[in-house]
Order: structure tokens, then C-alpha cells, then sequence
């Protein structure tokens, strides 16, 4: 089994450009923002037609091999309830500078959910400004801490928030965790989820705007706009999502973070 690995520490802000399936026409139906900040992640994509979400994503990112790049994704939310751990995803760099992923995955449009190929196409967006002013402020991502579940079942919310210069991303989903020991003395987690939570917020003419919030328990996730102004002076009152700073960089805002 090749031996994974983590980039080196840094944060991206991209978008998807379009999506398609196997030999299909491609087609792009979300506002999707995706914060990545050295090892890992948040991905929100929106449904533009209905304003739901499409599929909510969070977890760690882990490179396989650097040529070509090929990346590994941890599910810890997941809307779409498939809590496994990703295939390697391959990304070729386009001559505009967007990356091409390819891959397959289950395909959830079609009944019985087929395993079936894709291709996704990325953007990297400049970073927005945020209220720490231009080329400045801090990247990260907050992962909820569970700590270390004993054999039996647990109840968990999952929650990761991050920041990067004027954009912030929520997401939170009620799972439960049913955790074994195999006769071998092995370690097994089988998780299974409710529907996912999540804010997009922005910062814009001096304040932070609410641009979704989505989900059954979207009012009562930490906000920028309710006081949560930075991780290091948390007003959100949520202990558990503070035990555990999972990524954290300084960047100057006006670089593309690639």
C-alpha cells in the first residue's frame, strides 16, 4: 500500500467549474467553495436551482503521490452518508492554470447509485478580504473533538468551521458511532449520519453576510455574524470545537494560495 502524506502547510480557496459523468455532456449546477488549509478540508456545494444543499463534505486530505498528484479524502461529514474513505483522486493541471480531477465514485442521480467515472474542474479563487484588512489574517480549520469513543454506541455531533480572509464555512451533522473490537483486537467504527447543517458567510462592505445557511440546525451553528470574530478569541461558547485547531497558516490574502 503506498504510504500517504500531508502537503505542506498552506490554504487554497477554489470553486468548481463543471462536472460530468463518464462520456456525458459536462454541466455545473452548484455555487460550490471548497476552504482547504494544509491537510484539511470543507466542501460545500449548493444546488443553484433549489438552494439545497448538493453535497457536504469535510474531512482530511491526504497526498498519495506528487507525480502525478493523486489525493486521498476523509468523509467526517458527509450528506451523501458514504463515511468511507475516498479512492485516489488524480489532479491535472490545465493550461489556464484550473485543475482537472478524475475518478470514480458512486453516482447518486442514478438508482442503485452505480460506481461511475468523472471528471471535475477546479478553479483557484483569490482570497477575499477580510476584516483584518488587505494582506492579512489568519487561514484555518476547526475540527469538533470527540476525544476517544469507547466500545459501544455514542451519539456525536460533528462539526468543522473554517476561515480564510473574508469567506467562513459551518458544517455540522448528528452521526452515530458504533465502535467494535474484531476478534483480532482490530478497532472498527461504523458511523451513520443525519442530515448535514452548514452557514457560508462573507464578508462585505465592513460587515460579515449570511449568504447560506442551510440544513435543519443551520440557526444554531457558530456564526461570524453572532460574534464569533476569530479562533483566538472564540465567542461561540462551544468548548468542543476549540479543543482542536486542526490546520492553522498566516498568509498574505493577495496570493493565490496554489
Amino acid at each position: 500500500m503506498p504510504q500517504l502524506s500531508v502537503p505542506a502547510l498552506e490554504s487554497s480557496l477554489t470553486t468548481r467549474i463543471s462536472m460530468r459523468w463518464a462520456s456525458e455532456t459536462p454541466f455545473e449546477t452548484t455555487d460550490t467553495l471548497v476552504i482547504t488549509v494544509g491537510e484539511w478540508y470543507i466542501d460545500l456545494p449548493v444546488d443553484k436551482q433549489t438552494g439545497k444543499i448538493d453535497w457536504a463534505l469535510a474531512g482530511e486530505c491526504m497526498q498519495e503521490s506528487k507525480d502525478p498528484r493523486r489525493v486521498v479524502f476523509t468523509h467526517e461529514i458527509d450528506s451523501h452518508h458514504n463515511f468511507n474513505v475516498s479512492n485516489p483522486c488524480p489532479f491535472i493541471p490545465l493550461a489556464n492554470g484550473d485543475d482537472l480531477e478524475t475518478g470514480t465514485m458512486a453516482r447518486p442521480d442514478v438508482p442503485g447509485a452505480p460506481m461511475t467515472d468523472y471528471e471535475e474542474v477546479w478553479r483557484y479563487l483569490p482570497f477575499r478580504e477580510g476584516p483584518e484588512g488587505s494582506g492579512r489574517g489568519l487561514s484555518w480549520i476547526l475540527e469538533s473533538d470527540e476525544g476517544v469513543l469507547e466500545e459501544g454506541q455514542h451519539k456525536v455531533t460533528k462539526t468543522f468551521l473554517a476561515k480564510m480572509g473574508g469567506s467562513y464555512l459551518v458544517l455540522c451533522q448528528k452521526q452515530i458511532h458504533v465502535v467494535r473490537q474484531t476478534p483480532l483486537g482490530e478497532r472498527t467504527v461504523q458511523i451513520t449520519g443525519e442530515g448535514v447543517s452548514a452557514r457560508r458567510e462573507e464578508w462585505t462592505d465592513d460587515h460579515w453576510e449570511i449568504k447560506y445557511a442551510l440544513g435543519p440546525n443551520n440557526d444554531s451553528l457558530p456564526s461570524m455574524t453572532n460574534g464569533l470574530v476569530d479562533m483566538r478569541g472564540s465567542k461561540s461558547g462551544e468548548r468542543s470545537l476549540l479543543g482542536v485547531a486542526t490546520s492553522i497558516c498566516v498568509h498574505l490574502l493577495q496570493r493565490s494560495g496554489k
